[in-house]
């Protein structure tokens, strides 16, 4: 029998690297990325198995948090940033969680976008 030849996964090892929590309604998203941005491993309320009005839960937010945090330190993080977006329920928590987490957090920077005046309201309604 002809054996295949597999190549060895190369670890990556990445001392600093960003967290990006985007934190909807229904659901929070958390990717973790190196410094020019290629992300190395995101995962979200919906993967974690929560389904329906629980992915929205500050509790669901914080055990994603968690779990990307013990991956982010098998990478052998060491300095991280958070770049939060959104004002769902579930944006504090995360950010609590990685602050536990064993590595230093440089900055946290808010990147929610605001509307300077916004779109035309609708025209009033003829009654």
């Amino acid at each position: 029998m002809a054996q295949k030849n597999r190549k060895k996964k190369i670890k990556k090892i990445i001392k600093e690297g960003r967290f990006y929590i985007k934190s909807t309604f229904n659901n929070t998203i958390i990717s973790f990325t190196d410094n020019q941005g290629n992300v190395i491993f995101g995962e979200s309320a919906g993967t974690r198995g929560y389904k329906g009005t629980r992915k929205s839960t500050p509790y669901a937010a914080s055990q994603v948090a968690r779990s990307i945090g013990e991956k982010a330190k098998e990478v052998g993080l060491k300095e991280a940033e958070i770049y939060v977006k959104g004002v769902g329920p579930g944006r504090d928590p995360a950010i609590r969680t990685l602050g536990l987490m064993d590595f230093y957090i440089k900055k946290i920077i808010d990147v929610t976008p605001v509307p300077h005046n916004g779109c035309r309201p609708p025209k009033p309604r003829k009654v």
